[in-house]
């Protein structure tokens, strides 16, 4: 395989609603963790591993594929790009210079698969998945950029009821970087959701864990946010949908009002 084919094979996917020709999206959506597929030459056999949250963010995928159809119905079109493999291999949401970007443990899970692994075999994962799936979210929000759109940005993700044994009590985190205004204004919205909200939890920008949003938000100023769901709560399809018909509403509020205030200088 040559380094063009692997990149276009690991690129990941795009899904797009209520775009046509040079239409442009209002929201893009981005699901770094929405798979737990491990496949040669990455393969692991812990059916264990793959099934648990260290494989994958379990309901994100599902989550944002049911949130895009009704924030592109009011916002004038949404793109959703996901990644193809489990974070167990690469995690897309990590610079490449963390040691978690190809994890040896997480929680109680050990990892087998990235046992001493050498340098140079991280450069090959990084050069075949990393940088494919990066570049496809910055060619998507290049695009609607060019087509004269700033879409607000969102990525999806969701976290385990416990961690290390002890329970979490959040159920929907929003997690800000440099820019806040939009995550601070999801929380404020998210009084009547029912569900116990909190900014910068389960995790915040110190645990490392806005890089996609460094990448491609910050640059452009454009609204962002991370969006964590305790994954019990869209354990099933139905659950998925039915938490998404709650949340647009509380989201669209929020991009509409802080479309409302001038971009801030950076």
């Amino acid at each position: 395989m040559t380094p063009q084919e692997g990149s276009v094979k690991w690129a990941g996917s795009v899904v797009s609603w209520d775009m046509t020709g040079d239409a442009a999206p209002g929201v893009i959506l981005i699901c770094e963790h929405a798979s737990n597929h491990a496949v040669a030459p990455w393969e692991i056999s812990d059916t264990d591993l793959l099934a648990s949250h260290a494989a994958s963010d379990p309901g994100a995928l599902g989550l944002a594929q049911a949130l895009g159809p009704l924030l592109a119905a009011r916002h004038g079109g949404a793109e959703l790009v996901h990644a193809p493999l489990s974070r167990l291999i690469y995690d897309l949401n990590r610079s490449p210079d963390r040691p978690d970007a190809c994890p040896t443990r997480s929680e109680m899970h050990h990892i087998a698969l990235n046992d001493a692994l050498g340098v140079a075999e991280r450069l090959a994962r990084m050069e075949r998945l990393y940088l494919p799936f990066h570049n496809l979210v910055r060619a998507r929000i290049a695009r609607a950029l060019t087509l004269g759109r700033r879409p607000v940005v969102l990525t999806v993700h969701s976290f385990s009821p416990t961690w290390h044994g002890l329970p979490r009590t959040v159920e929907f985190g929003v997690i800000h970087d440099d820019l806040p205004a939009l995550a601070q204004r999801i929380v404020a919205d998210s009084a009547d959701l029912g569900l116990k909200t909190e900014l910068n939890a389960p995790y915040s920008a110190a645990d490392h864990v806005t890089h996609t949003l460094r990448l491609h938000a910050l640059p452009y100023g454009l609204d962002n946010a991370m969006l964590e769901l305790r994954n019990d709560l869209i354990s099933t399809p139905q659950a998925q949908a039915a938490l998404a018909q709650r949340l647009a509403p509380v989201l669209s509020h929020a991009i509409e009002s802080v479309a409302e205030v001038p971009c801030p200088a950076l």
